[in-house]
């Protein structure tokens, strides 16, 4: 067996040297960001899993959620194992990348704060869908939504961007564009389904506000009750 100070003066021993812990943080930030963007890659599937079958969902109320969430968090354990073998993967590694990645990350959460202003946690989080009789409908046009039909999706995209930009992780831009693929597919789905609760309201705010890309000159109307 060798010892340590059988070892020459100035060398560092193997037991020594696998004694001092990494001091890279890179792992646990990719870690971190792998499992964030599992989630927001799998919002659109949360989503096909409530409202293609609100009907069904109706009937249980908010108790649906016992059921609906468990699903989710299973697409998002499915997203995250199936990128784990890329886990170490990158386009490129550097803490420069930083300083853009923070733009989109202030970017977003300001899309949020101001999608929130006129949504309510049911509004949000599919209840006011799930128990249509204890929540006002109404198409909101005002607000951010005077300049993007889906500000919080939009929000979503922004974060998902800003990992992708922060760690350059190739699990990170696949998972994004998994999400820009379901993403549209579920606004094409969700302004059917506004368009056939507000009828005409709707297709006049679809043709003068646009779906995902904000614009950036407008004129805010009304707010449109369902009824």
């Amino acid at each position: 067996m060798t010892k340590i100070n059988d070892v020459g003066r100035g060398a560092k021993s193997p037991l020594y040297q696998n004694s001092i812990p990494s001091l890279n943080p890179r792992p646990i930030f990719d870690l971190v960001a792998l499992l964030a963007c599992s989630v927001y890659g799998t919002i659109p599937l949360f989503w096909f899993v409530v409202h293609p079958f609100v009907e069904r969902w109706r009937t249980r109320g908010r108790r649906a959620y016992a059921f609906i969430l468990p699903v989710w968090g299973g697409f998002i354990a499915i997203a995250f194992l199936l990128m784990w073998p890329f886990r170490s993967v990158h386009f490129y590694a550097n803490w420069f990348a930083f300083a853009p990645a923070a733009i989109f990350f202030l970017l977003g959460f300001s899309i949020y704060r101001a999608a929130f202003q006129r949504f309510d946690r049911a509004k949000v989080s599919g209840l006011a869908e799930l128990e249509p009789d204890h929540h006002r409908q109404q198409l909101i046009t005002t607000g951010i939504r005077a300049r993007v039909r889906h500000p919080i999706y939009l929000g979503h995209l922004c974060e998902i961007a800003a990992w992708c930009i922060a760690t350059g992780l190739v699990a990170l831009y696949v998972l994004a564009a998994f999400a820009m693929i379901t993403g549209a597919v579920m606004i094409r789905m969700e302004d059917r389904e506004l368009e056939a609760r507000f009828g005409e309201a709707f297709r006049a705010y679809r043709q003068r506000v646009p779906g995902v890309v904000p614009k950036l000159f407008t004129t805010e109307t009304r707010r449109t009750p369902n009824s």
